[in-house]
């Protein structure tokens, strides 16, 4: 190691001494003023620097060199340079529609126009300019993007259908390292992503992309870098005030919100540079108040507010009711969500990193990330995420052929809770019996219940009978009222209490993960090729409360290879493209992805292309390890490495299935009824069950067909347009089972008459199971994008999405929602120079209706409304305080919408903000 150490500083100083120092001046063509901030890199090397103020730059180098010179709105210019000589560069204002350059679409850097698949891009200039209150929020004007909204602080996002409000088959990546939650199996999306003022790109594939990412990346990947500190340095300072919840129809009234956050990033000699950052979000969430009563026991005419077995959607404890013979159903007084949630929601991100450069072609980086939040979010249940810690690391060694990057994910949740839950359990701490006494927790539903029957039927002197507001009211004595501090005690102890006694959750699982990748490209020279591959671990700490984790030391491991061969021929005007990955986790069987792409391009700018993709996901971690036992049923992971214990394993191998044991219940009862005795109903309807055949669960798979097109028509007009079909099979489902203590059957292969009679006296346990469902869907969709520059800086850019779901001979209950409207369009004019001190933004999207089938009001839908959002801002450069001020909107127009049913109702926020930087670009 001592050798090495020496090698490497050999190789560095010797470098550096042999290297002369290359000067100069960056100039805007027209106006002849200096181009504050442009890139300045050496030709296939890492080493660069930017200009300054006075558009001045100086990087070291060996003579001759060849200079790529780059910045936003100015064509991309190769300069040679052969002396020591001060050199002046002068830069023509260009399009960015030529000269933007993607490389998640292959992981490689290559022009957007030459993508061999769909691929969407928000560089520094559309966040810089977007009226929608932070960079995320703006997203969803990418072509082909769904967001949800579960909180202020938390959105989820979604490509090409089956969404869900806690997306686990879509990858989110900042820097290279996914962004998920090892406990929760998906990622938290803008709760712990960067900043907007850390934030230098965003690009969005959608569709498979497991060819190349691996399987997360099941419906698409969103890709976001942040700011080197060699290329965007100095001090940077935002500060933006808002208000939310106006004309919200509550007494609650406009509430502030404050966003603040600092940069500061240095290089020193072209050779280290470093970068903090830090933000603070805080205001108050939007509110979940849907008093829609969705009770699947009322018929639809009799639900509304005055059914007295109501359960409305954002009440919590009325979940818990009964049919009460001579009187009907009748459901428990529940509590409001702002009465259980924590509503005071905020985000606060800190972070940096450490460059150097060994040489001018071996970068070292260090990173790290802390996030710590509040936000509500919608998944069985409403959920508040308090308080909730998420720390990343990360070490990556890079040139401009490889990189290897290691990386690791921790959670810290200890103060999370589950907002529906703790609403039935607050409803079991007061209940009193007829004789005034607090009953325990176990007996306090049914004690309401009884309390309510005998006031009822006119049996509690004083209380008028055949009422459900005076039965109520004498059942609700004692109830704990929101706002006192008996409530408060309550509602804090549950919160505090982990496992089904509470309502906490615990988690502080992580990941560790190592990949790396080479690019044979340069020295084969016949053809591009990179090779690369990753492993990953997860570990596991629920204290039991989740996955049978508490004293043992759980994880689950992972890793994948993938390797890429590309050709260009006929003078580069058709380009090949083929991927494959092969994956492997511990619980299932190896999986191998293709991919193949065409690119014709039969003029320049003009770019047809086509491409063959697969992809699959391997279920979460809490589907592989869930082991939760909820009082009359368990939730059993599906791994089978989950099930080793004899009584579970009898989940599988020794249960009935949940539709048959009804048969027989039913079908043994009217017997029964009918004066049969025991044993002979038994006998005469045993054949009625029917043993269960489910298997452990296995990797969601898709396979997609995609067509497309996109170039220049002008040089001011970019078109673009794809349409893609895709078939799946596979899907998670959930299913329900129950396992008799005897044998399911007998030794004449059928139904045992002793497992029968265990299901008539309670000997069972019922058990819900993670399998997979062999049914096929497919989908189809077109996606149209068109950007325009007008002259004197106006700029147009339009897209529209349709989307078509097959359930082609699938069972309904087998496939997860789609959840996608069948039409989205996004329309955004904007002109960031109308003078030279004033811009402004506008950003309208509109988006058809459709049925949200969600696990949070399962089995019945919810309709998501048709709506439009229109964001507006408009900005004012005061350039001898290098600040832009900014005046701005999201959904201006103040409608309240419903983006996923059970979630909150969003309405506008409006904002002002101060954005100082230092080198002022």
């Amino acid at each position: 190691m001592k050798h090495f150490y020496t090698l490497l500083f050999f190789v560095s100083t010797t470098y550096f001494a042999l290297a002369q120092n290359i000067t100069g001046k960056i100039l805007d063509s027209e106006t002849q003023k200096p181009v504050v901030g442009a890139s300045i890199s050496l030709k296939g090397k890492l080493s660069g620097t930017i200009s300054n103020s006075e558009g001045e730059f100086s990087l070291k180098s060996t003579i001759p060199a060849t200079l790529i010179v780059s910045v936003i709105g100015y064509e991309r210019q190769e300069v040679n340079v052969s002396s020591t000589n001060p050199i002046k560069i002068s830069l023509k204002t260009g399009s960015e529609l030529l000269q933007q350059v993607v490389v998640s679409a292959s992981r490689i850097e290559e022009n957007i126009l030459k993508s061999p698949v769909t691929i969407e891009k928000m560089d520094i200039r559309a966040i810089q300019q977007s009226p929608s209150a932070n960079f995320y929020d703006a997203l969803l004007n990418l072509k082909g993007l769904d967001m949800v909204t579960s909180s202020l602080t938390y959105k989820a996002i979604n490509t090409r259908g089956f969404n869900t409000t806690g997306n686990g088959r879509f990858l989110q990546t900042v820097d290279g390292m996914d962004s998920q939650s090892a406990g929760l199996g998906f990622a938290m999306g803008n709760l712990f992503g960067p900043h907007d003022i850390d934030v230098e790109s965003v690009e969005l594939i959608p569709g498979a992309a497991s060819a190349l990412y691996g399987p997360v990346a099941f419906n698409g990947l969103l890709s976001t870098r942040t700011k080197n500190p060699f290329d965007y340095q100095g001090l940077s300072v935002q500060t933006k005030i808002g208000v939310n919840h106006i004309g919200d129809g509550t007494s609650y009234g406009a509430k502030p919100m404050g966003d603040f956050a600092i940069r500061y990033a240095k290089a020193f000699n072209g050779k280290f540079a470093f970068k903090i950052n830090a933000s603070h979000l805080a205001g108050t969430d939007w509110y979940a108040n849907d008093l829609t009563d969705i009770d699947a026991n009322t018929a639809v005419g009799s639900r509304g507010p005055n059914n007295p077995g109501k359960n409305q959607v954002n009440i919590y404890g009325d979940e818990v009711a009964q049919t009460i013979a001579g009187i009907g159903r009748v459901s428990r007084t529940g509590y409001g969500e702002r009465d259980l949630a924590n509503y005071g929601v905020h985000s606060t991100k800190v972070g940096g990193a450490v460059h150097y450069r060994i040489t001018d072609n071996l970068e070292a980086i260090y990173q790290l990330s802390y996030s710590k939040g509040v936000a509500q979010y919608t998944g069985s249940q409403r959920f508040a995420i308090n308080g909730f810690q998420f720390v990343q690391q990360r070490l990556e060694l890079k040139s401009d052929k490889f990189y290897v990057r290691a990386y690791s994910s921790q959670e810290d949740s200890k103060d999370s809770y589950q907002v529906r839950s703790l609403g039935q359990l607050i409803n079991k701490t007061w209940v009193k019996d007829l004789n005034g006494n607090v009953v325990a927790p176990n007996l306090a539903d049914a004690t309401w219940f009884q309390r309510y029957t005998e006031a009822f039927t006119g049996k509690i002197t004083g209380v008028s009978a055949n009422s459900d507001a005076t039965a109520r009211a004498f059942a609700d004595q004692g109830r704990l009222l929101p706002g006192t501090a008996e409530f408060d005690a309550a509602k804090q102890k549950l919160i505090e209490t982990q496992g089904l006694s509470g309502a906490g959750i615990y988690s502080r699982c992580g990941l560790r993960h190592l990949e790396g990748m080479y690019d044979f490209s340069s020295a084969l020279k016949v053809i591009n090729l990179q090779v690369g591959g990753n492993v990953r671990k997860y570990y596991l700490d629920t204290q039991g409360t989740l996955f049978d984790d508490k004293g043992k030391n759980l994880t689950n491991s992972e890793y994948g290879v993938f390797a890429q061969a590309s050709k260009s021929l006929w003078k580069d005007k058709l380009k090949l493209t083929l991927s494959g990955r092969y994956d492997k986790n511990e619980n299932f069987e190896g999986r191998f992805t293709p991919r193949g792409s065409i690119v014709f391009s039969p003029r320049e700018n003009q770019n047809f292309r086509a491409s063959y993709q697969t992809g699959f996901r391997n279920p979460t971690i809490g589907d592989q390890y869930i082991k939760l036992n909820a009082g009359p049923i368990i939730i059993l992971g599906g791994a089978p490495v989950n099930s080793v214990d004899t009584k579970e394993a009898n989940a599988y191998n020794n249960s009935y299935t949940i539709a048959s044991v009804s048969a027989f219940g039913a079908a043994f009862g009217k017997e029964v009824g009918s004066g049969v005795p025991f044993p002979q109903a038994v006998a005469n309807n045993k054949d009625k069950l029917v043993k269960s055949n489910v298997a452990y669960i296995k990797p969601e798979r898709v396979q997609s067909f995609e067509i497309g097109y996109k170039g220049l028509l002008t040089q001011k007009l970019l078109f673009d347009i794809n349409y893609y079909y895709s078939q799946y099979q596979d899907f998670l489902i959930n299913t329900v089972v129950m396992a008799p203590n005897s044998p399911v059957l007998a030794a004449d292969g059928k139904p045992n008459f002793n497992a029968a009679a265990d299901i008539l006296g309670g000997k069972t346990q019922l058990y819900q199971l993670y399998t997979n469902a062999s049914d096929k869907v497919s989908i189809q969709g077109v996606g149209v994008g068109l950007g325009y520059i007008l002259p004197k800086n106006y700029r147009i850019n339009a897209n529209a999405t349709w989307s078509d779901f097959n359930i082609l001979d699938a069972n309904p209950s087998n496939i997860p929602a789609f959840n996608t409207p069948k039409w989205k369009t996004n329309l955004v004019v904007s002109n960031a120079k109308l003078t030279e001190k004033l811009g402004f933004s506008v950003a309208w999207h509109w988006q058809s209706a459709f049925d949200w089938y969600g696990t949070f009001t399962t089995p019945l839908p919810g309709r998501i409304n048709a709506y439009s959002l229109l964001d507006a801002q408009v900005s004012y450069r005061v350039s001898s305080l290098k600040t832009i001020v900014k005046l701005g909107a999201s959904n201006l127009t103040n409608q309240y919408i419903v983006q996923a049913f059970g979630s909150p109702a969003v309405g506008g926020l409006y904002y002002v903000s101060l954005n100082f930087d230092e080198m002022f670009r």
